[in-house]
């Protein structure tokens, strides 16, 4: 089921990923603080990274964001502003999301 889709800014990739308002939350672990997510990764072409990524989920001005993880996701696949990722609650290969990304280009 999917958790968002959002239109990256380059705020989103420098300062980490905010989770959009209309998020589907109930998708995520209940959290206090931090909360990491193991999440399968697939390039714009589709190729998944070789390795799931953990990515940590933390309370930003009260809204839930990306820090660790997501930086390395950004630069990894070489993610620009006008990018578009969905995030999905899926359990396969060993992990419990799925990060797909579209490129703008």
């Amino acid at each position: 089921m999917q958790i968002f889709r959002k239109k990256l800014t380059p705020v989103d990739i420098e300062r980490g990923l905010v989770l959009p308002p209309d998020s589907n939350l109930q998708l995520l672990p209940p959290f206090q603080g931090t909360v990491e997510l193991s999440t399968i990764v697939e390039s714009a072409e589709g190729t998944p990274l070789a390795e799931p990524v953990t990515i940590h989920c933390s309370t930003r001005c009260g809204r839930p964001a990306f820090t660790t993880g997501w930086y390395e996701i950004a630069r990894y696949v070489g993610l620009t502003g006008g990018d578009i990722v969905y995030f999905y609650q899926e359990f396969s290969e060993g992990a419990q999301y799925r990060m797909r990304v579209r490129s703008a280009g």
